[in-house]
């Protein structure tokens, strides 16, 4: 069984995020990144996968910003090899492009399964996973929260909204979005990060050309406005009500 697993690295949330002149994209120059949550999860159910069946988990991701270290902490969780996809993609490069370029790349690498996350932070479509599997002519599920293989066969279980479960019988090879992983991805010392930039190779992998963006256009972005300040109402209860019942009145939702 050999499973890839697409990953990247997004901008940490936690960071104060800037936005470039253009007023249409952040500021990269001075942005953290971090592995995306759902990729890491995509792991790790890759990981508990191999435990269970024995193959081997492969870890490609684009040439952007801090790649390197994403593909050497993957191997610190457990992967067995890792590749980039060269390509000038520091700049960003939409859902649509990214999973041409993972599916040119596929298939050269090989595959059994596809693991993706469901979405990422700096997604506006979160499409990759089954942009992916429609470029390859794949089955597909997303939103799984459960993975088991039987033979040639996954069963998947999917989440709809409202909690709603489904549980589908999948023939293999397929698609599958992650959206959490039976157990909590496990942890990487930096101890073993550091180990595998030492014993480990990361191996490039074409992705074609990178393709012109045909995914969603922004056309401004920028930080919330700060509305009016929230207006405490003080007073006794009867008080209170009288003051919201001439409020809502001298609104005229009353």
């Amino acid at each position: 069984m050999k499973i890839l697993v697409p990953m990247k690295q997004v901008p940490d949330l936690v960071e104060e995020l800037e936005i470039d002149s253009s007023g249409k994209r952040l500021n990269r120059d001075f942005l953290k990144f971090k592995l995306n949550e759902f990729d890491e999860h995509a792991l790790e159910e890759a990981l508990l996968l191999k435990e269970q069946h024995g193959g081997e988990v492969v870890v490609v991701t684009l040439d952007m910003a801090e790649a390197d270290n994403l593909l050497f902490t993957a191997i610190a969780k457990g992967a067995d090899k890792i590749f980039k996809i060269p390509g000038n993609c520091d700049e960003g490069i939409d859902c649509h492009s990214a999973a041409q370029m993972f599916a040119t790349a596929a298939k050269s690498i090989g595959f059994d399964l596809i693991l993706t996350g469901v979405q990422a932070a700096d997604d506006r479509d979160g499409q990759v996973g089954m942009l992916l599997a429609a470029f390859l002519g794949l089955p597909h599920v997303s939103v799984v929260t459960g993975l088991s293989l039987e033979g040639a066969s996954a069963i998947v279980h999917k989440e709809y909204a409202g909690g709603v479960m489904a549980e589908f019988e999948v023939v293999l090879p397929a698609v599958f979005g992650i959206q959490a992983a039976r157990h909590t991805p496990r942890y990487a010392p930096v101890s073993k990060v550091r180990q595998a930039w030492k014993t480990s190779k990361i191996e490039t992998v074409d992705g074609g050309t990178v393709p012109a963006s045909n995914g969603s256009v922004v056309n401004r972005m920028f930080k919330p406005e700060s509305g009016k300040r929230a207006e405490l109402i003080e007073g006794s209860p009867d008080d209170v009500a009288g003051k919201i019942v001439d409020l809502l009145k001298s609104r005229g939702l009353l």
